[in-house]
């Protein structure tokens, strides 16, 4: 069963939110309409600036762990690499 990792960020520089799910565009909707209270909900958390896919949801969630223990700044870089506007990258899962 495949799972994602995610980052969602308030603003650019702003608060980080890294999750995993085995339904990034589900659990994307949650997030953005604030369904479940919580972290993402308390601080604005809603644009979609980062995911990575994996086979197996149990390597997904080793690989959010991993990340959740970084430096903050190893977070932005990893963001920034692959996104360098911290544009909201959530069309992506609407095939758009």
């Amino acid at each position: 069963m495949k799972g994602y990792v995610y980052i969602l960020a308030s603003k650019r520089n702003g608060t980080l939110y890294t999750g995993v799910t085995r339904d990034l565009a589900g659990r994307l909707h949650e997030h953005q309409n604030e369904l479940t209270p919580g972290f993402t909900s308390r601080y604005g958390v809603k644009t979609l600036v980062w995911f990575e896919e994996h086979d197996l949801l149990t390597t997904a969630i080793t690989r959010e762990k991993t990340i959740k223990k970084w430096p903050r700044q190893w977070k932005l870089n990893l963001i920034e690499r692959e996104n360098p506007e911290w544009e909201d990258i959530s069309f992506h899962l609407l095939g758009l």
